[in-house]
């Protein structure tokens, strides 16, 4: 692998397992020293031991769904070059029973952590000439799934977060951009399918496989994703080669999306 991100700080969030841990894993490879995240320092600490005993890796113990969270990771860590805004949380719901409380959670985890690390970090990165941000966002910003509703609308804030901080870093040399992933392999998702297909009979590809048939019959791939395959295009979107792409929302939905453009 190339070693594009020699000498870069990359700071990923939600990053104890799935998407996080596996663009983790793969910015590391390439040479970036790398700031794990979770809530709890047993799984924290756990994402830390899977790179053995490799130099360029910590983690940070912070609930980034609060204010306070977001500040430690900034006073702890003042300069990154690469923000990942990873960190999400999902759960099927009906619309009419979602609580203002239920609003508010999500969308503090979802949205307004990320605004807040963006808000923190990119002006710095603004003054240094070079930076890259991107929200993990989701295939369901655009189309909003019925079983989770509110989950939907904070992935297409995210979206709208990113175009506006984009627009804001113009001209600087930082980059922010939006992945729109589709349904991808994590434990999750796991949780999420066995709610929905709770045959225990089936493997969890299987059951996958089954949601992706019944859920998002627009699919293309005709499966779950894996964190490795969506990793690569965030690791992409993090390296110097994605200079020109910013303000973008870029899909690795497995074409969930039903729209050419």
């Amino acid at each position: 692998m190339s070693k594009d991100f020699v000498g870069k700080i990359a700071l990923i969030t939600g990053s104890t397992a799935g998407i996080g841990l596996a663009t983790a894993r793969m910015l590391h490879a390439a040479g970036a020293s790398i700031i794990l995240n979770g809530r709890s320092e047993q799984r924290v600490a756990a994402a830390v031991a899977t790179f053995g005993d490799a130099d360029r890796v910590s983690g940070i113990i912070a609930d980034v769904g609060t204010a306070e969270g977001c500040d430690a990771i900034v006073t702890a860590n003042p300069d990154v070059d690469i923000l990942i805004n990873n960190a999400g949380v999902f759960a099927p719901r009906p619309l009419f029973e979602i609580s203002d409380d239920e609003w508010i959670s999500i969308f503090s985890v979802n949205v307004l952590s990320g605004i807040r690390l963006a808000r923190a970090y990119i002006p710095r990165m603004m003054t240094r000439g070079w930076g890259r941000v991107i929200f993990v966002s989701s295939e369901s910003a655009l189309q909003i799934p019925p079983e989770m509703p509110h989950y939907g609308l904070t992935k297409t804030a995210q979206v709208a977060a990113a175009r506006a901080f984009a627009q804001a870093a113009a001209g600087s040399g930082v980059t922010v951009n939006s992945v729109l992933p589709g349904p991808t392999e994590s434990e999750g998702i796991e949780r999420f399918v066995r709610e929905l297909i709770p045959d225990h009979t089936l493997t969890i590809a299987e059951a996958g496989k089954l949601f992706v048939e019944t859920a998002r019959p627009g699919s293309l791939l005709g499966r779950l994703a894996t964190a490795d395959e969506v990793a690569e295009v965030i690791r992409f979107l993090a390296s110097p080669q994605s200079s020109v792409i910013t303000g973008s929302s870029v899909r690795a939905d497995g074409g969930v999306i039903q729209a050419i453009m």
